[in-house]
């Protein structure tokens, strides 16, 4: 079993690295089985991002990010494995649904409102799928130890000499989770709720959890906060022979993040709040700020708009090639 697919929002790649993402990122397993999951650390709900890829990687842009953004990461992946002619071809198409108004420009809003609806299609569409997954009832509601058996392979409380002891910080935690989602309490999750349980970093009720679950990550001293030192040990974490290596410039441009922006009341270490607004804050617009990002990349003529011919000129940025699961977007009959 493998527990990746509730905990779908991460920082960077190199906490994925340690929380041991053995999977591509964004990828959801559809992997289920009878057994006793292993005992490993299941992977938090991290902030409202449209990747999760860092966009700058060691000082670098990182494509990646612009990819999952502007196709989603299964129809990424899809592009990787195109030629660079079928990929333009392919490209040609998304932006004829882009243009809405079909005055051959892709204007600033076009681009984010598209963005936008890659990342709804997600999760719908993940939360579609998992909820096949667990079978609802009768009622098209989901029961909590139907899910816990499912997830677990046992139902039972997780008390010593329970099965699912081993499992009982996994549990607490999911069932708390559980709980949040549940909004009417009636101790079941419709198909709205179990994607608020899914997805608790699109939900404005369940921010909280999604706090709560990245201070319990991180904070290792488990004082409640979140030190510079836990914080860096987190973004790059180093095996005994990377101890004493010079930290990248990278990692010293967080530091100053941390001591300059993260920490705002300058006593060392992040707070509850001090980490909402780090992982969820209200005043970014992840998807304009990647519209304009991909504008400035490809407007050859500076006018603040873009032609197909522009698009379909930085191909790479938007899409990739062999040299990004793009199939829905062309096989789907869903509206844009």
């Amino acid at each position: 079993m493998v527990f990746t697919q509730y905990y779908p929002k991460m920082r960077s790649k190199q906490a994925m690295k340690f929380n041991i993402f053995i999977l591509v990122v964004f990828t959801i397993s559809t992997v289920y089985c009878s057994a006793i999951p292993t005992n490993e650390k299941k992977h938090r709900s991290h902030e409202k991002s449209l990747s999760d890829e860092d966009h700058n990687t060691g000082g670098h842009h990182n494509p990646d990010y612009d990819h999952d953004a502007f196709l989603g990461h299964d129809e990424a992946e899809t592009f990787d494995q195109l030629s660079p002619e079928e990929s333009k071809a392919r490209l040609a198409i998304i932006v004829d649904k882009i243009d809405k108004n079909k005055d051959g420009v892709i204007v600033e809003q076009e681009l984010k409102d598209w963005i936008q609806y890659v990342q709804r299609r997600y999760i719908v569409t993940d939360t579609e799928r998992m909820w096949k997954d667990h079978e609802p009832e009768y009622d098209d509601t989901l029961n909590w130890e139907s899910y816990q058996k499912r997830t677990f392979g046992y139902s039972d409380e997780p008390k010593e000499g329970s099965p699912t002891f081993e499992y009982k910080d996994m549990i607490e935690r999911d069932l708390r989770r559980w709980q949040k989602a549940d909004h009417n309490s009636d101790g079941k999750l419709s198909k709205e709720e179990f994607q608020d349980f899914l997805h608790p970093e699109e939900a404005e009720h369940m921010r909280d959890i999604v706090v709560m679950e990245t201070l319990e990550d991180i904070d290792k001293d488990g004082d409640g906060h979140i030190s510079l030192q836990e914080y860096i040990a987190d973004l790059w974490p180093r095996s005994a022979e990377d101890e004493g290596a010079e930290e990248p410039d990278w990692i010293k441009s967080e530091r100053e993040q941390f001591e300059g922006y993260r920490d705002k009341n300058k006593d060392g270490k992040m707070d509850k709040e001090e980490v909402k607004e780090w992982i969820i804050p209200d005043d970014y617009d992840h998807s304009g700020a990647e519209a304009r990002h991909l504008i400035f990349e490809s407007d050859v003529s500076k006018d603040g708009k873009l032609t197909k011919e522009e698009i379909l000129e930085k191909y790479d940025l938007f899409v990739g090639s062999q040299a990004t699961d793009f199939g829905e977007a062309l096989t789907k009959h869903d509206e844009f």
